[in-house]
């Protein structure tokens, strides 16, 4: 029998615990913005639509530069890349909080700083997912990726439960400030982190040869692009969290307390989900259980949709999390060992145009169809196009169906 994982066993690295640590106080930071944005624009306008616009701000700047950023991953000092994208992350968070506090709230001025985060996002996403396999020895990978999932989702937890107190205690602006402070935290790591952050083989350019470099391995690598895929269609059609807002408001009137709740719920069971999943180790039919959890936060979005009850809807967004932090642990950890260090930049940037571009452009998706038929209905199609995106490409690739895991020992 093989000896059992500790949950926490990559955090006995210190770099990749510096970078942990630092990552969980700016995401809280980054959590309670997302809350606050949402509401200050809904409360502004009183649209869903609205409100669906806020992730095609956030994702048109991926679609440009998300692939640029991947060469510039694997061209420049990883560390040094992601300190600027701090930087430019904590204008962003400034000046919503000056243009907050000054009185001179335009909606169109939110949207376009909500783009200027994306915009350094598009350069620290690659450089910070292409950091993490070189803090930690190969072996610890899978927990290390399931540690940084609990980081994620714990601040998921916790930053929406914050930001609804401080919004109604408060207001919107506190959050923002609160935010860009915590941007400092991440820079403070990086500083002292011992790693050099380069890339081991630079063969990454300013050019179309780089680029096509790594289009060209993710396009003959089937078990990457196909939970690119997955990633993108499963999360297009399941984007509730953006109509949030509407279910606290105007469906459970749990007002913005609620609201925190509802945002936080997700998170909690993705958390218990990953604490499990990591204690683990090396998980065996990885192909079925990644489907099959993806399977799951369809029917949880569905039930969510349908409920009137804000105790029922806490446990049905809490399933979501559970299948989504599972499938996104099994999923993360196949690209990263399957990808040679030299390319890791350019995978995840062309990743992020399936990551980002599924929630963004279905909470546009979500926005527009909950003006047209409601936000329950748009909730319920939501977690039908999940379970018929999910049950399609079982179908149409065995490869991703049929993966057991020890396919990455071998090749990553």
């Amino acid at each position: 029998m093989k000896p059992r994982f500790s949950p926490f066993t990559a955090l006995q690295f210190r770099d990749f615990r510096l970078l942990w640590l630092g990552l969980l106080i700016s995401r809280i930071g980054s959590e309670m913005q997302v809350v606050a944005v949402n509401w200050q624009i809904y409360v502004l306008t009183g649209s869903a639509l609205s409100l669906g616009l806020i992730g095609l701000s956030r994702f048109l700047p991926i679609i440009f530069l998300s692939l640029p950023g991947g060469i510039a991953a694997d061209m420049l000092n990883r560390r040094k890349l992601m300190v600027m994208s701090q930087i430019v992350m904590i204008a962003s968070s400034s000046l919503l909080a000056i243009i907050t506090f000054s009185g001179h709230i335009n909606p169109l001025f939110i949207y376009l700083l909500i783009a200027l985060n994306s915009v350094a996002s598009a350069f620290d996403t690659p450089a910070r997912q292409s950091l993490v396999p070189s803090l930690v020895p190969k072996k610890y990978f899978m927990n290390a990726v399931s540690l940084n999932t609990i980081m994620w989702q714990t601040a998921i937890v916790l930053g929406p439960s914050i930001s609804g107190f401080i919004i109604a205690y408060l207001g919107v602006g506190s959050v923002y400030i609160i935010n860009t402070l915590s941007f400092i935290a991440v820079i403070l790591a990086l500083i002292f982190m011992r790693t050099k952050g380069s890339v081991e083989k630079k063969t990454a350019y300013f050019n179309l040869s780089s680029l096509k470099e790594g289009l060209t391995f993710v396009r003959r690598t089937p078990i990457i692009y196909s939970t690119m895929f997955l990633d993108f269609f499963a999360t297009f059609f399941a984007s509730a969290t953006v109509l949030l807002p509407i279910f606290a408001k105007d469906i459970l009137a749990v007002g913005p307390k609620g609201l925190g709740i509802l945002y936080a719920a997700p998170s909690a069971g993705a958390v218990l989900a990953g604490v499990i999943v990591s204690s683990l180790g090396h998980l065996k039919n990885q192909g079925k259980i990644l489907l099959s959890a993806v399977i799951l936060y369809g029917i949880a979005t569905i039930l969510f949709g349908i409920s009137k009850s804000f105790y029922l809807s806490l446990i049905f967004l809490f399933l979501t999390g559970v299948g989504d932090v599972i499938s996104t642990i099994i999923r993360n950890t196949i690209r990263q060992l399957t990808t040679p260090d030299y390319l890791r930049g350019r995978m995840v940037s062309i990743n992020m145009l399936f990551f980002y571009g599924g929630p963004q452009l279905g909470e546009a998706e979500a926005g527009i169809a909950a003006a047209a038929f409601g936000a329950p209905a748009s909730v319920v199609i939501g977690g039908i196009g999940t379970i018929i995106a999910a049950s399609f490409l079982a179908f149409l690739i065995p490869k991703l169906r049929n993966y057991q895991g020890d396919e990455v020992l071998i090749n990553g």
